[in-house]
């Protein structure tokens, strides 16, 4: 006779969840720096800068989430970025003017941009079976190189006045700030997406075990190339959204945005083996690099420091995620091991 285990209470599953455990830390940090600096850190103002800093990375943050749910890595998502805002910010000077047409233009091709390096992507990753780590290394170094000869390496700083003042600092729903609503946008989507319908569910069975997956008849390379593809075009996205903000093009600014990503994404619970993740947990893992550099500016504390914390933070969250997937082995071993002997037991009393 076979011995169950206890069922575990709601509580207990939910305290277990690493972006619960993460979302304790973000709060601690929160209500250090609150003490620490309460009159100019714990402000509403404050907090609209944070989530403003944050917003362009959640972006990012959508696709790549999906993109390690398959047990795979895009390097390459920043230099995207700066290709796309350069294509987006060419389109608008060649169109010339400051109105939404032109901004809608500069639009269109930074997505479409950004798209086309996540296809390219998708297909050596699916199709010629090339490592991702290896091929989004290679549109990396590609993506950036093309940025700066076509720009000759000076950057582009003809901006449409409507994006800079409706977009890059413009309000939404009162005094939410634009970039931060748009960012929510993609987050819900991303999120309904992810957890509620057949294209999430492929996407973590693909993670999980590809193989598995293409003896079950799912159409895993077609798969794979959406999920690049998404990254890629979301990279586009982010691009333009940059350029709004900063009213300039950053061939030479965005060295650490994909470690930074891929850092808050793996904070955030989903695990670089496959087949788990959230969004959720990726937007906590986003806002704790955001909250801590900003508190240690207030703080008067040097902001390298950061890279330090979310370091030490990033090794703890992969060693955890290694323990729990060695326990979770181990539970299986010992459920089937658990059923075999009940097997054995009604075999010797019959």
């Amino acid at each position: 006779m076979s011995v169950q285990a206890p069922p575990t209470s709601i509580t207990t599953r939910i305290v277990r969840v690493q972006a619960f455990q993460i979302l304790l830390v973000l709060i601690a940090i929160w209500v250090v720096f609150a003490i620490l600096e309460g009159d100019r850190f714990a402000t509403v103002g404050n907090m609209r800068l944070v989530a403003q800093n944050a917003a362009i990375l959640a972006i990012l943050g959508v696709g790549m989430t999906f993109v390690i749910i398959t047990a795979g890595i895009d390097l390459s998502i920043g230099s995207v970025m700066v290709f796309s805002g350069v294509i987006g910010a060419k389109v608008m000077v060649a169109q010339g003017g400051d109105g939404w047409g032109t901004a809608w233009l500069g639009i269109a091709a930074s997505v479409a941009a950004g798209l086309a390096w996540g296809l390219v992507n998708g297909v050596l990753v699916a199709k010629a079976k090339i490592p991702p780590l290896i091929v989004t290394l290679g549109t990396l170094g590609m993506a950036l190189g093309l940025a700066q000869i076509i720009t000759k390496g000076v950057d582009i700083r003809e901006v449409p006045l409507v994006m800079q003042s409706k977009i890059g600092y413009g309000n939404a729903f009162g005094d939410v700030p634009m970039l931060a609503g748009i960012a929510l946008v993609f987050l819900v989507v991303g999120g309904v997406v992810l957890h509620l319908t057949r294209f999430g569910r492929h996407t973590y069975a693909i993670g999980s075990n590809e193989e598995a997956a293409r003896r079950v008849g799912l159409k895993v390379d077609r798969h794979l190339i959406a999920v690049y593809a998404i990254s890629g075009g979301l990279a586009g996205v982010a691009g333009i959204l940059s350029l709004a903000q900063f009213a300039t093009t950053a061939i030479a600014g965005q060295s650490q945005t994909n470690l930074n990503v891929i850092a808050a994404v793996v904070i955030g619970g989903t695990s670089l083996f496959g087949g788990v993740g959230t969004i959720f947990g990726t937007v906590v893992g986003l806002f704790i690099p955001a909250v801590l550099q900003n508190g240690f500016i207030i703080v008067g504390i040097q902001p390298f420091w950061q890279q330090v914390a979310v370091g030490a933070v990033l090794i703890v969250a992969v060693y955890v995620d290694q323990l729990r997937r060695a326990a979770a082995q181990r539970g299986g071993r010992t459920n089937v091991l658990s059923r075999l002997r009940g097997r054995e037991s009604t075999s010797n009393e019959e």
